[in-house]
């Protein structure tokens, strides 16, 4: 599980049909530097699939690869990220 920072939200024409209304957003995954607000610990953007309601300026928790698709089993999403959790409080010691 990784934390990142909503930047933007994804519109698709088209998508695999167990997606249908579902949003992704644009994440820049961040480390402990970037936790404490240096500019170097943003990591690259990717796209994460969002069932939570988050939009830009939210930070998330994000879960990658095989664990992205788990929440969905026994019918698992075309997924390879996944938005787990909206975080309204953290602590960076």
């Amino acid at each position: 599980m990784r934390i990142g920072d909503v930047i933007g939200k994804v519109t698709l024409s088209r998508c695999h049909p167990s997606l249908v209304g579902a949003t992704w957003l644009v994440v820049t995954p961040l480390s402990a530097a970037g936790l404490r607000g240096d500019e170097s610990g943003r990591g690259e953007p990717l796209v994460v699939y969002d069932e939570r309601g988050a939009g830009p300026g939210s930070r998330i928790t994000f879960s990658e690869g095989g664990e992205a698709a788990a929440p969905f089993s026994p019918n698992p999403k075309p997924v390879d990220a996944y938005n787990a959790a909206l975080l309204d409080h953290w602590e960076v010691s």
